[in-house]
């Protein structure tokens, strides 16, 4: 998944505070944000698989383990990348925190603030640079 290098992209859950504050942190960094709540996420697996390339983690890593759909349909069961895959984009609620995307990049969002990792850090303008 990959998003123009101007425009951010935010996967969140609506119903969790931390989702609305990421949503709305990035909307004050940028005018250009396409936020989706995880129902409208990624349709695809391939969609998924890119997203978890750019965020360099696991499926598994992404699931709250603590939900209870979790813990009564998938605790103790193992699958390939390829299951875990099935996993998320059949039960994207189960996703943990909030995604961003600019441009290659991805950041997994444990505070709306992390989402500052995505962003590069603008340049003072010196008379030197002049």
């Amino acid at each position: 998944m990959r998003s123009h290098n101007r425009e951010i992209i935010v996967y969140y859950d609506p119903d969790s505070n931390s989702g609305k504050m990421t949503a709305a942190y990035a909307r004050s960094l940028s005018q250009n944000v396409i936020v989706y709540s995880y129902d409208q996420a990624p349709p695809t697996i391939t969609g998924w698989r890119m997203i978890l390339n750019s965020l360099a983690v696991d499926p598994k890593e992404l699931l709250d383990k603590s939900k209870e759909y979790y813990q009564n349909e998938i605790k103790g069961r193992d699958f390939d990348d390829e299951g875990w895959l099935n996993v998320i984009k059949r039960n994207p609620k189960l996703i943990k925190y909030p995604i961003a995307i600019h441009g290659k990049r991805a950041v997994f969002c444990q505070t709306p603030t992390d989402i500052l990792k995505l962003i590069p850090p603008r340049r003072a303008e010196t008379d030197y640079e002049k």
